[in-house]
Parts: C-alpha cells; structure tokens; sequence
C-alpha cells in the first residue's frame, strides 16, 4: 500500500449571509482539488457561513445538524472522487447548542469530527467549547487529526493527537494579525514529527483582516507548500513514512519522553488569581519582580576548561557593561563538547568557585552548563550561579541518543527565585518536549534559561506577504520569522532565554535568542544573536502595576490559564501507542 498520498488546502474567502454561495465556491474548489487527484482535502474555519458573528442570534439561521445538508453534499463529492474533506461549519446539536466545528466526511459519509475546544475572543457570544478532544481518525489514507484555529496553541491538543498516532493535523483557521505560515503551526509539526495541512481564509470581515498563507508543513518543520493570497487550491504531497518515525532533529523524541515527570500537566494553576496562588499559606511566594536585561551567549567551547572560562568571563564582562544582569551561556559550554567523561567536573568544585568569583565581581547570574560529576555518575547539568554565591543546580532530564552512551538522566526540575523574576532552567534537547517548558510555567516561572548545544534548522525567514495589514503587524521579509524557542516562550506566556553554542563547521547555528512571552506583541520584545561568539541582550519586565490582579502577560499567562487539563492524562500515560 503506498504510503504517498496527494493532499489539498483550499483557501477561500467566504461571505458572511451568503451560506448558499459558500457552499457552492467551496464544492467548486472542492471538485477541483480532487479531479487533481488530492486524496485529502481540507478547508477553512467556517468556510461555509464566515466567522465574525455577534451573537447566538445572528448565526442562528446558518447553524446546521451533523449529518445534515451540507455534509451530504460534500459527502457526495468524496463518494464520487473518492477523496476525503475537512469541511469547517457551525453545529448545532440536539440541545440547541451550537460549536464550532471541523467534520471529516469519507467515501461512505462522516468519519469523524471535532469542535473548537478553545473558543477565540468572538465565539463565547455564540459558540460552546467542544467536548470532543484528542481524536485521531483511522482512514486508508492515514491517521487523521483535525484542529481549529486557537486550538493549536496549546501544546497539548497536538501533542496528545500525536500520541495517538495522527499522521496529519488538518488545522482549518480564520488566523489572523501576524505573516503566515504562522510560526505556531510550524513549530506544532516540528515538534511532534507530524504533517500539518493548513486551510486559513484570507480577507477583510467586518474590520477583521484574516492572514491567508495557507500551507503543507512536513514533519521536519519545512513549508512544502504555500499559497499567499486569494482564492485557491494548494497542491502538495505526504508521505506516512516520515511521520511515523516520530524524529525531531533526528531524535526519536517520542520513546524519550519522561511522562512520570508530567503529572502537572493535568493542573490548572493559574485558574485561580495567581497572584493569591503563588503565594498561598506563605509558601514560595512570587518574587516581587523588577525591570531587568538579560543576555544569552554564543561561541564555540572547546577542549580547554581554562580557555572556556576565560571566553565566559569575557562575554559575562561584556554582558554586564551592557548592563545585564543575567548571562546564560551554552550547554557543556565549561567543559566542552568533547569527552564529557574526561573533562566532567564536580558541583561544588574548583569550576563553580571561578564562576561564584566571576559572579561577585561583576554582579551578576550565570548560568552555565558543564559536565558534572558526581561519584561515579555523569549528568548533563547546568548551575545558576548567583552573585552572592548560591548555586542551584539542574540535571538534564531529557537526554539525546549520544548522551545517553555517557550521563545519567536528572529526576526533577529546577526553580529560582531571584530578583529578575521565578526562573526555571531546562537544558538544549530538553526544549524540544513541549511538556518541559509547560510545567515550568505552570510553577509560575517568569524566564526559562536554556543553555544549547542543538544542531540543525529550528528557524525559517519568510519572504513577506501580499495580504496587507494594520499598524504594528509586520508585512515584510524577516530572516527569522519562525524560530521553535520563540513558540517557547509565547506559549507559555514567559521569557525564554536559550543560549546555543555557535560552530558552523561542527552544524551548531548559534540563532541565540532571548524571547518575550507575547507573540503577537509587534515589534517584538526580544534580541537575537544571529551567527558567531556574541551577546543578544534584551529587556525583561516582570513587574506589575498597583493591582491585586497580575497586569503583565508573564504574570498573568492568559494561554496557560486557558488550557483544558481534564483532557490530557494521555500526556502522562506511560506508554503511547502507534508509534
């Protein structure tokens, strides 16, 4: 049985009132995709009725049963070319509640569907969240997931339709306010190994400017396919055989996971005013905050701890007549890249009193990562150093293939109050498990240091948009308009300071970066060090005005609080299947 399959994102602009002619466009483009020979068809977030509106009673005469008329002319269709298609429409049920909804509709009828669990800022006024999580539907073409818009910014939903085998997430959308492919769709293929198809409407509703750009995301994070602007189908192939080996910069991240370490996922601590729950009973309240700047790193460790030292004391020097208070600097970057086992030293030890001297001196945090030793056993670590000599130190917990031949796994995370912020550390591979960053932010952390040592692509340019929108939004060309530590921080509502070692000849990119905790916040708040030993130093604000109520996004995590927790203790099964 082939495992290459043709595969079709249709972009349309719908008009609102106009449910017939809708309809009529989107089996049209329909008919065209599939006599192309598209297997798999997918189409915009409420592609048939438009999207922007006021209320239960202005949808109420476009709502429609599933099954229903709509389904059965598409079905019809998918009988005829046999093909499936991802049809985005409003539901009504039998209670005369309305969602909205994708519909997967087969050969033989309705597969499956899913409704919105996330509702955007319009859908409350009429639409229920879905009770319909985390599918995967079976079909000969592959394992198919379908989300809607908003959804995909919760790493769980994708995650979790990953661990159950999806081939293909089918995310139809009405995005808007930023260039697409959006960064959030590409980092949720990269980061679960998985294709995503998607459909976005394009055009101007009621003052809403939606972004187009609909798309074909491989596994790898590559955009295999775009379409820009207006009306269209988008051709492009799949092939089940990259998905299902579940790599992510050739780790198979999926038999790495530590789901014992993920119980938290299954907690909603910011459904409570954070301020009052982070400080309950008097136990490890949030630090104040204050306004601070914060730098990350790159260069090239080698072999010789003692040239390592000295290259951080340099940049750490740099860094604070930058005015920085925090360095984070590279993974192994004390030790080196070398022979872990040779160089590997103990924490406390001789390498920690230079970093504590380095600290005082300048009157800053470290954080670096080394070689530890400790007895017999080797870890993956890294150390916050703080000025006044307080180390704390974190053990990587998720380790790559390589690393597996010399360090043992750390059992736990690690948390800081300082007075930058609540800071958490994870280590390089450690990022690429989305369940990592979400539990540190579920602890309230303010920044999240990473010292790197990742090779290859985990950012892209793009060459700019024809679709022209409001003031900030940027239109043009940009070097680095999705980067995976980016989507690190935005979806979890902090900064996210990544450090990476920086060797081209050995395939490290450096792309340093220190990220803010909106990714819609144009321009945004954040430095990259693009290439070659450097600083990227930005400003970090982890104040909060006069308010019993958190006022600064870092604090108030709005995607974080609007996760859906009773839905996802398949992230902390031990074993997962169909991969």
């Amino acid at each position: 049985m082939s495992t290459i399959h043709k595969v079709a994102a249709i972009q349309f602009e719908p008009t609102m009132f106009e449910k017939a002619g809708n309809i009529a466009r989107l089996l049209e483009l329909c008919e065209q995709a599939a006599a192309a020979g598209a297997k798999l068809i997918v189409t915009p977030e409420m592609g048939t009725t438009g999207y922007c509106w006021f209320d239960r009673a202005e949808v109420a005469p476009f709502v429609e049963t599933i099954p229903g008329p709509t389904t059965s002319r598409f079905a019809a269709l998918a009988r005829k070319h046999d093909c499936y298609i991802v049809v985005g429409m409003p539901e009504v049920d039998e209670d005369n509640i309305y969602f909205n909804t994708a519909v997967l509709i087969g050969p033989d009828g309705i597969v499956g569907r899913h409704r919105k669990t996330h509702p955007y800022i319009s859908e409350p006024k009429w639409a229920a969240a879905g009770d319909l999580h985390n599918q995967v539907f079976e079909t000969p073409i592959g394992r198919i997931a379908l989300l809607i818009c908003m959804d995909i910014h919760f790493v769980e939903t994708a995650r979790l339709m990953a661990l159950g085998g999806a081939d293909v997430i089918c995310h139809i959308s009405n995005w808007l306010a930023e260039r697409t492919p959006a960064p959030y769709w590409i980092s949720r293929a990269f980061e679960n190994g998985c294709y995503v198809i998607e459909s976005n409407r394009w055009g101007l509703e009621r003052t809403v400017q939606f972004s187009g750009g609909s798309c074909v995301i491989a596994p790898d994070g590559q955009v295999i396919a775009v379409l820009d602007k207006g009306d269209g189908v988008l051709l492009s192939e799949i092939d089940l055989d990259a998905a299902r080996s579940r790599r992510v910069l050739g780790e198979a991240v999926f038999a790495q996971r530590r789901p014992e370490l993920y119980p938290e996922l299954l907690t909603d601590t910011f459904s409570w005013n954070p301020r009052d729950f982070f400080g309950l009973y008097g136990h490890e309240p949030w630090p104040p905050g204050k306004t601070s700047r914060v730098s990350v790193a790159q260069f090239a460790p080698g072999d010789d701890i003692d040239q390592n030292l000295a290259e951080i004391a340099a940049l750490a020097r740099k860094a604070g007549a930058e005015g920085a208070d925090l360095v984070v600097f590279p993974e192994l970057a004390v030790t080196g890249l070398g022979d872990p086992a040779a160089s590997a030293q103990p924490i406390p030890g001789l390498v920690t009193d230079r970093l504590e001297e380095l600290a005082a001196e300048l009157g800053l945090y470290l954080v670096c990562g080394l070689a530890e030793r400790a007895g017999d056993t080797l870890y993956n670590s890294a150390c916050l150093v703080a000025p006044d000599g307080d180390i704390s130190l974190y053990r990587k917990t998720h380790l790559t293939t390589d690393e597996r031949s010399w360090a043992t796994a750390g059992e736990g995370w690690t948390i800081v109050d300082t007075p930058i912020g609540r800071i958490g550390l994870l280590i390089g591979h450690d990022a690429s498990f989305p369940e990592a960053g979400r539990v540190l932010a579920l602890r309230g952390c303010d920044l999240i240091a990473c010292p790197a040592a990742i090779k290859g692509r985990f950012s892209s340019s793009h060459a700019g948009t024809e679709i022209e929108q409001p003031r900030p939004i940027p239109t043009g060309p940009d070097p680095h308009h999705w980067h995976h530590l980016r989507v690190r921080a935005g979806e979890n509502n902090l900064f996210f300071a990544f450090a990476n070692v920086a060797d081209p000849e050995r395939f490290y990119p450096g792309l340093s970066g220190v990220f803010g905790p909106d990714t819609f916040a144009f321009p945004r708040r954040e430095a990259i060090a693009a290439g070659g030993t450097g600083l990227a130093t930005a400003l970090v604000d982890t104040t909060n005005l006069d308010s019993v109520y958190p006022t600064n996004v870092v604090r108030r995590k709005d995607l974080v609080s609007m996760r859906m927790p009773h839905s996802y203790r398949g992230l902390v099964k031990m074993a997962a299947s169909n991969y």
